[in-house]
Protein backbone atom coordinates (compact mmCIF):
# COMPACT_ATOMS: atom_id res chain seq x y z
CA UNK A 1 0.00 0.00 0.00
CA UNK A 2 1.24 3.46 -0.92
CA UNK A 3 0.73 6.10 1.79
CA UNK A 4 -0.32 9.55 0.57
CA UNK A 5 -0.05 12.75 2.62
CA UNK A 6 -0.93 15.37 -0.04
CA UNK A 7 -1.46 15.87 -3.75
CA UNK A 8 1.59 16.43 -5.95
CA UNK A 9 2.40 19.08 -8.53
CA UNK A 10 3.59 17.45 -11.74
CA UNK A 11 3.51 18.02 -15.46
CA UNK A 12 1.65 15.13 -17.05
CA UNK A 13 3.79 13.36 -19.63
CA UNK A 14 2.25 12.49 -22.97
CA UNK A 15 1.72 8.77 -23.38
CA UNK A 16 2.10 7.95 -19.68
CA UNK A 17 -1.17 6.41 -18.40
CA UNK A 18 -3.25 8.03 -15.68
CA UNK A 19 -5.05 5.61 -13.37
CA UNK A 20 -8.10 6.79 -11.48
CA UNK A 21 -8.71 6.32 -7.78
CA UNK A 22 -12.50 6.63 -7.60
CA UNK A 23 -13.98 8.16 -4.44
CA UNK A 24 -17.30 9.63 -3.36
CA UNK A 25 -17.64 13.30 -2.45
CA UNK A 26 -18.05 12.24 1.19
CA UNK A 27 -14.83 10.20 1.09
CA UNK A 28 -12.90 13.08 -0.49
CA UNK A 29 -13.97 15.31 2.40
CA UNK A 30 -12.14 12.99 4.83
CA UNK A 31 -8.48 13.19 5.76
CA UNK A 32 -8.01 9.47 6.49
CA UNK A 33 -9.25 6.85 4.04
CA UNK A 34 -8.21 4.03 1.72
CA UNK A 35 -8.65 3.71 -2.01
CA UNK A 36 -7.84 1.38 -4.88
CA UNK A 37 -6.79 2.61 -8.31
CA UNK A 38 -8.21 1.16 -11.50
CA UNK A 39 -4.94 -0.82 -11.94
CA UNK A 40 -5.56 -2.35 -8.44
CA UNK A 41 -2.82 -0.34 -6.68
CA UNK A 42 -3.77 0.19 -3.01
CA UNK A 43 -3.47 3.66 -1.47
CA UNK A 44 -3.81 4.83 2.10
CA UNK A 45 -4.56 8.50 2.72
CA UNK A 46 -3.40 10.35 5.85
CA UNK A 47 -3.88 13.92 4.69
CA UNK A 48 -3.20 17.36 6.10
CA UNK A 49 -6.02 18.71 3.87
CA UNK A 50 -8.76 16.82 2.00
CA UNK A 51 -8.17 16.13 -1.68
CA UNK A 52 -10.18 17.48 -4.61
CA UNK A 53 -11.47 15.87 -7.81
CA UNK A 54 -8.62 15.67 -10.29
CA UNK A 55 -5.74 15.85 -7.81
CA UNK A 56 -2.67 13.87 -8.88
CA UNK A 57 -1.49 12.00 -5.78
CA UNK A 58 1.28 9.71 -6.98
CA UNK A 59 3.70 9.24 -9.84
CA UNK A 60 5.41 5.91 -10.55
CA UNK A 61 8.03 5.39 -13.26
CA UNK A 62 5.27 4.15 -15.57
CA UNK A 63 2.03 5.95 -14.55
CA UNK A 64 0.26 8.80 -12.77
CA UNK A 65 -2.51 8.32 -10.20
CA UNK A 66 -5.40 10.77 -9.96
CA UNK A 67 -8.30 11.02 -7.52
CA UNK A 68 -11.61 11.11 -9.39
CA UNK A 69 -14.83 11.98 -7.63
CA UNK A 70 -17.74 9.70 -8.47
CA UNK A 71 -20.77 11.26 -10.17
CA UNK A 72 -23.93 11.50 -8.05
CA UNK A 73 -27.59 12.43 -8.63
CA UNK A 74 -27.95 16.20 -8.99
CA UNK A 75 -30.49 18.78 -10.07
CA UNK A 76 -29.37 21.47 -12.52
CA UNK A 77 -30.98 24.80 -13.27
CA UNK A 78 -29.87 26.73 -16.35
CA UNK A 79 -29.04 30.31 -15.35
CA UNK A 80 -30.42 33.00 -17.61
CA UNK A 81 -28.98 36.47 -18.05
CA UNK A 82 -30.70 37.92 -14.95
CA UNK A 83 -28.10 38.04 -12.14
CA UNK A 84 -30.74 39.01 -9.56
CA UNK A 85 -32.81 35.89 -10.36
CA UNK A 86 -29.69 33.70 -10.11
CA UNK A 87 -28.75 35.29 -6.77
CA UNK A 88 -32.28 34.79 -5.43
CA UNK A 89 -32.24 31.14 -6.47
CA UNK A 90 -28.86 30.59 -4.78
CA UNK A 91 -30.19 32.31 -1.65
CA UNK A 92 -33.30 30.07 -1.58
CA UNK A 93 -31.13 26.94 -1.86
CA UNK A 94 -28.78 28.23 0.84
CA UNK A 95 -31.75 29.08 3.04
CA UNK A 96 -32.63 25.36 2.95
CA UNK A 97 -29.03 24.68 4.08
CA UNK A 98 -28.03 22.89 0.88
CA UNK A 99 -24.67 23.53 -0.77
CA UNK A 100 -24.68 24.54 -4.45
CA UNK A 101 -22.23 24.49 -7.32
CA UNK A 102 -22.47 27.61 -9.46
CA UNK A 103 -21.00 28.18 -12.91
CA UNK A 104 -21.68 30.86 -15.49
CA UNK A 105 -24.20 28.54 -17.17
CA UNK A 106 -25.95 26.61 -14.43
CA UNK A 107 -26.57 26.02 -10.75
CA UNK A 108 -26.17 22.44 -9.51
CA UNK A 109 -27.41 21.00 -6.21
CA UNK A 110 -27.59 17.46 -4.82
CA UNK A 111 -30.86 15.76 -5.74
CA UNK A 112 -33.08 15.99 -2.66
CA UNK A 113 -36.88 15.94 -2.20
CA UNK A 114 -36.84 19.32 -0.39
CA UNK A 115 -35.05 20.98 -3.33
CA UNK A 116 -37.38 19.31 -5.86
CA UNK A 117 -40.41 20.58 -3.90
CA UNK A 118 -39.01 24.13 -3.80
CA UNK A 119 -38.26 24.09 -7.54
CA UNK A 120 -41.78 22.82 -8.30
CA UNK A 121 -43.44 25.31 -5.92
CA UNK A 122 -41.46 28.22 -7.46
CA UNK A 123 -41.98 26.90 -11.04
CA UNK A 124 -38.21 26.65 -11.58
CA UNK A 125 -37.27 24.43 -14.51
CA UNK A 126 -34.62 21.87 -13.62
CA UNK A 127 -32.92 18.81 -15.05
CA UNK A 128 -32.34 15.68 -12.95
CA UNK A 129 -29.01 14.17 -14.00
CA UNK A 130 -25.84 12.55 -12.70
CA UNK A 131 -22.61 14.56 -12.46
CA UNK A 132 -19.53 15.24 -10.37
CA UNK A 133 -20.87 17.65 -7.74
CA UNK A 134 -18.37 20.20 -6.42
CA UNK A 135 -20.28 22.69 -4.26
CA UNK A 136 -18.92 26.04 -3.16
CA UNK A 137 -17.18 25.67 0.20
CA UNK A 138 -16.62 28.36 2.82
CA UNK A 139 -12.86 28.06 3.21
CA UNK A 140 -11.21 25.73 0.74
CA UNK A 141 -7.88 24.34 1.98
CA UNK A 142 -6.46 24.77 -1.52
CA UNK A 143 -8.08 26.60 -4.37
CA UNK A 144 -6.84 24.92 -7.52
CA UNK A 145 -9.40 23.52 -9.95
CA UNK A 146 -9.19 20.73 -12.47
CA UNK A 147 -11.28 20.14 -15.55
Amino acid sequence: MILVHHHIHVTLETGKPIFAIPASRETLAKRRWRGVATDHTDFGFDLEHPLAHGDIIHQSPSAFYRVEQLPEPVLEVVLDTDPAAAALLAWKIGNLHFPAQISSRHLRVADDPAIRQMFEREAIAFLATTAVFQPVVHAAPHSHHHA
